[in-house]
């Protein structure tokens, strides 16, 4: 029983530790989302070693006895399981959240080019070359509000699986008293 609370209580603070050094990064509001995102990337890379380690231990199996299966032990191992599942469902959400940021970054950047394009070459374009140049830029800018709205509704997962992950942590940790 030791050794599943033990299991359990290390995933949830390889879980918390995870969401401490990455939840500052994204909820900054000082910084725009485009340059944190480099930020971001080294938080994941250094820290998704403790998380995947913490996720990593569900795959031991518990061996007991059948005698055994107290109450007690079967609210372990449900907490225990909780845990897993609950630290899968954010590193699923944010790898979905980091891509999101990345697609968005590049599509800000090759609006911000294009802008810089049109702005260089004013003066020097027919009227039909400055309306093509600015269908593609509203297509552009399409784009990018497309794929902010998809950053906003994976940061909004992300949060949940946040606080699912710090319930599951509080969880295994009261179920071994």
């Amino acid at each position: 029983m030791l050794r599943t609370n033990m299991a359990a209580l290390r995933r949830g603070a390889a879980c918390l530790s995870f969401l401490r050094s990455s939840a500052s990064v994204l909820i900054n509001k000082r910084n725009p989302t485009v340059q944190r995102l480099g930020r971001w990337t080294v938080v994941v890379r250094t820290s998704i070693a403790s998380l995947s380690v913490g996720s990593g231990l569900c795959a031991i199996p518990f061996t007991q006895h059948v005698e055994n299966l107290s109450h007690d032990c079967l609210i372990k191992r449900a907490a225990s399981l909780v845990t897993d599942s609950a630290s899968t469902y954010l590193s699923q959400t944010t790898l979905a959240l980091i891509d999101a940021l990345t697609d968005y970054a590049k599509a800000v950047h090759t609006l911000i080019g294009l802008q810089r394009r049109y702005l260089a070459s004013l003066g020097k374009l027919t009227p039909a070359e400055e309306d093509s140049i600015w269908q593609v830029i509203i297509g552009q800018r399409s784009d990018v509000s497309d794929r902010l709205e998809l950053c906003k509704r994976f940061e909004s997962t992300w949060t949940n699986a946040l606080n699912l992950c710090e319930m599951a942590a509080e969880a295994a940790y009261t179920s071994g008293k």
